[in-house]
């Protein structure tokens, strides 16, 4: 799949029993500043280009996209556009896993964070161009799973767990978040976590058993766990280096800084991409599924959502089963030669890196 055709205006689709939806746009009125023009920039484009009206849908407090990106695959869409912050972008992919209908984004929050990682259009009227004249690629998700101290986030509608497309965590990353000032974030964007990163190094360490596709555990003592399928974080901090969107493989990391100086440390390093393989405040491996046991629940987020506090993440890999719109001149951001079903790419190692073993810090 990859422009939007036109429909054929000899056939009549109405008698012909068939949706003429193709085109969708998802958006979330509180992150939109001016809803109507976007929803008429969008209709003009659909009318130029041939295709019908498209399908708007706002969503709720109650349900931040899920139920309406169902509803867009129901009505016969071949791409949803989702307009809103990185919960509605969220939200909106899991209604879209496993569905082969492509995912467009069209930046309106302060993070951004699946755009950003992907190299997808910042601008609105490039990323408007991409929903009908880009190209598609799969990519992986990783889902939390339920089961002890785990539940899908409100509003997602799935009994299956909860989706996340770049991060999942538990300790101080989620404390973070958790203790940003929401009035400050309104009006600063991503820099407010820094608040809410002083206010949760009052925290303190947790202890947690790790365990990867079923290996031996590994018992550590940390700040915070962290599952990504990608490794950039808010302010362009990249925590997982390795991370990599269509490998078919989580990238796990124990994050282990010691004091401000540490934290520190391991900013610069995420800032510059100079990680250390001997570095023990950041150790990582890569894996399928992932077993995280803690000694007492934490704080735990998914995509920057703050879910309900835990003591554990249980989390797996689902290979190439979401498809992402991108623009045709950046086609090759996303490079993905492998379909859904796919093995993960050979090669590339399961253990930890940053260490030695299977020992963790203890």
């Amino acid at each position: 799949m990859t422009a939007i055709e036109p429909m054929d205006p000899a056939v009549d689709p109405a008698a012909a029993g068939t949706s003429t939806t193709q085109v969708a746009l998802i958006l979330n009125p509180v992150k939109v500043t001016d809803a109507d023009a976007l929803r008429a920039d969008l209709a003009g484009r659909c009318a130029a280009a041939g295709l019908g009206e498209p399908l708007v849908l706002e969503t709720t407090e109650d349900d931040p996209g899920y139920s309406m990106a169902r509803q867009a695959v129901e009505a016969g869409a071949r791409v949803v556009a989702t307009a809103g912050g990185d919960g509605t972008v969220r939200a909106v992919a899991e209604g879209l896993t496993g569905t082969g209908v492509a995912l467009a984004v069209v930046p309106q929050g302060t993070g951004n964070l699946l755009a950003r990682n992907l190299g997808l259009p910042l601008d609105v009227d490039a990323a408007l161009d991409a929903v009908l004249d880009g190209t598609d690629r799969r990519v992986d998700v990783g889902r939390l799973v339920n089961g002890t101290g785990s539940r899908p986030v409100e509003g997602n509608g799935s009994d299956e767990g909860t989706v996340f497309t770049i991060m999942a965590g538990a300790g101080f990353d989620a404390a973070m978040m958790r203790e940003a000032p929401e009035g400050l974030k309104a009006a600063v964007g991503w820099p407010a976590y820094i608040v809410g990163g002083v206010r949760g190094m009052r925290r303190s360490h947790a202890r947690v058993q790790l365990c990867i596709d079923g290996g031996r555990p590994v018992q550590a003592r940390v700040r915070t766990v962290l599952v990504g399928n990608l490794g950039k974080l808010q302010g362009g901090l990249e925590l997982l280096p390795d991370a990599r969107p269509d490998d078919g493989l989580l990238d796990i990391a124990l994050v282990a800084p010691s004091g401000p100086v540490g934290w520190l440390r391991l900013a610069f390093r995420g800032l510059t991409g100079r990680h250390r393989s001997n570095d023990r405040t950041l150790r990582t491996w890569q894996g399928r599924e992932v077993e995280v046991v803690m000694r007492r629940p934490q704080p735990r987020q998914v995509d920057g959502d703050l879910v309900e506090d835990g003591d554990r993440l249980s989390i797996r890999v689902e290979p190439g089963a979401l498809v992402v719109r991108v623009p045709r001149a950046a086609q090759d951001a996303i490079d993905v030669t492998r379909p859904a079903d796919g093995p993960a790419e050979e090669g590339r190692g399961h253990g930890p890196r940053g260490g030695v073993g299977q020992a963790g810090p203890r």
